[in-house]
């Protein structure tokens, strides 16, 4: 029995998404044609044209599925680690982000579907600024600022804005380490890990409570 019509297109658009992001990343969006895209997925030109009118709504695509597979990437690991009824003082909760940081930061920057599409949108940044041209990040911030925000009630962190505390540790750590290793093709894992742990240090320096009494 074929395939149903809605789980071939299915399947298209995600073979189109692959083979976009891999040129996109290799070459650049600038200098990949929509005709290479089609032979890259397989595809012919009509239905590329059907999923997506133009390489620019391929391209946000893109971003779209990125910053969705990284929200989730987010939450799941958050609740790996980041288990509040586990983390009771200030060193447990240090060990827990770095172990937290450095698993996101290796998916991050050791896969191109992340890595390299994160350096892609940094290099468009500096050529073509555009407000949409860019991965969604700020239901990560959001996850992220209310797990810290818990950690302060909790009266491990000391926090003016959780949110702003969130942009510092992502600055500190995940952006840190993809500035450091920006090809996801050659990425020292070890160094990685460091990075991270040097990041999240400064991030409980600056806001560990300094008297980290858990609250009862």
């Amino acid at each position: 029995m074929p395939p149903a019509p809605r789980r071939r297109s299915a399947g298209k658009r995600t073979a189109i998404l692959d083979a976009a992001r891999e040129l996109f990343v290799r070459d650049g969006v600038d200098h990949v044609s929509m005709d290479a895209v089609a032979i890259g997925a397989q595809v012919s030109k009509a239905t590329l044209y059907s999923h997506f009118g133009s390489k620019q709504l391929l391209f946000l695509a893109i971003l779209a599925d990125v910053s969705e597979s990284l929200t989730a990437a987010v939450e799941k690991t958050l609740d790996q680690h980041l288990d509040p009824a586990r983390i009771r003082t200030l060193p447990q909760l240090e060990e827990a982000l770095t172990r937290f940081a450095g698993d996101l930061a290796t998916m991050m920057t050791g896969s191109e579907g992340y890595g390299g599409v994160l350096t892609l949108v940094n290099q468009r940044r500096w050529q073509t600024p555009e407000p949409a041209d860019d991965v969604a990040t700020e239901p990560v911030v959001q996850i992220l600022a209310a797990r810290l925000a818990g950690f302060a009630d909790a009266g491990l962190l000391d926090l003016d804005d959780s949110r702003t505390a969130a942009f510092h540790f992502g600055a500190l750590t995940l952006l840190l380490a993809n500035d450091d290793q920006p090809d996801p093709r050659n990425v020292d894992p070890d160094r990685l890990r460091r990075v991270v742990a040097g990041g999240v240090r400064t991030f409980v320096r600056a806001f560990g409570a300094r008297q980290s009494n858990p609250k009862p």
